[in-house]
């Protein structure tokens, strides 16, 4: 807080999007349009979970914790980018700006380490059928939780112990539509070059390793799946093709925004926007899509909020 207090800069401008009014309109209707149905089709996931005994299983818990992060990925920026965006001043204040970088953070690590436990949970159902419910226990559940919490925490909480006492005395514009580290330390009134590194190193090494070790899981994985029947493997696979869909639509902005040096503004505004109010969208999209239980879990449960809505 002592950073704080001695911060000439008490608030950050936003340059927003575009200036064309136009453009505006467009991305007003297709991000609000593209955030009320990820908050919907999130939400539906997980009521669908929660209320269905069929779907209480390791593989469907995961899901249901997947979607609610991707609910919180979707309400980080979004909404005050749609806010924003016929306001001719975009302001935020500083501790605004510390706190969105904050939940950009924790939220993005959970969902990397969500994905990873995905991948394991695949992993041990396709490669070690005979012993999935006594390695993917309720325990092992719970202990993915909380690593992927633990793990968001701790990495937010060392990105801003570095960060939070940064001097601003200006400028205070950000070229974007919210807050994030790498523009945020630019604006800092001293070197931040080691910081710069420490950024591309915690966030972006991180991202690409995680990354890399996905797909090298999934390869294996599918080399496994190919050694069984037919029915079994094209099941499996259309599962897998859906988990290898989403790890490439998170981890792909990702690595764009803190492993290379900005380029491209127009570039780094087009991947935030996709990452923000695209990729919450098409994950429950891609995870129900060829998951037939799945469909018809929802159904039944549209069926009942219908007949309790006719009936009260």
């Amino acid at each position: 807080m002592d950073g704080m207090n001695h911060s000439v800069v008490s608030e950050f401008v936003f340059l927003g999007l575009t200036n064309s009014w136009e453009i505006q309109l467009l991305l007003f209707v297709f991000s609000s349009t593209f955030y009320v149905a990820s908050m919907m089709g999130n939400s539906l996931i997980m009521l669908t979970v929660t209320s269905d005994p069929h779907l209480h299983s390791p593989m469907y818990f995961l899901l249901a914790n997947l979607s609610f992060i991707d609910l919180g990925v979707s309400s980080v920026t979004s909404p005050r980018m749609i806010y924003d965006l016929f306001r001719k001043r975009k302001v935020i204040s500083f501790g605004g700006c510390i706190t969105q970088i904050f939940f950009i953070h924790v939220i993005g690590s959970v969902e990397m380490v969500l994905l990873i436990a995905m991948a394991f949970d695949r992993y041990v159902a396709i490669c070690k059928p005979l012993h999935y419910l006594t390695i993917m226990s309720p325990r092992m559940c719970i202990f993915f939780l909380v690593a992927a919490w633990m793990t968001g925490l701790i990495h937010s909480v060392v990105q801003l112990a570095f960060v939070v006492n940064l001097p601003f005395c200006g400028p205070n514009v950000l070229d974007s539509f919210y807050c994030d580290l790498p523009q945020f330390i630019k604006l800092a009134c001293t070197d931040t070059y080691q910081l710069e590194f420490m950024v591309t190193a915690n966030s972006g090494f991180i991202s690409v390793g995680s990354f890399f070790i996905l797909i090298i899981s999934y390869i294996i994985i599918i080399l496994t799946v190919q050694k069984h029947s037919s029915a079994g493997s094209s099941k499996a696979l259309s599962t897998l093709s859906a988990h290898v869909t989403v790890v490439f639509l998170f981890f792909g902005p990702l690595i764009f925004f803190y492993t290379r040096p900005t380029l491209s503004i127009d570039l780094d505004k087009f991947l935030a926007i996709f990452d923000a109010v695209l990729t919450p969208f098409l994950n429950p999209v891609i995870y129900t899509f060829r998951n037939q239980e799945m469909k018809v879990a929802m159904r039944r449960v549209c069926r009942q909020l219908v007949s309790y809505r006719k009936t009260s």
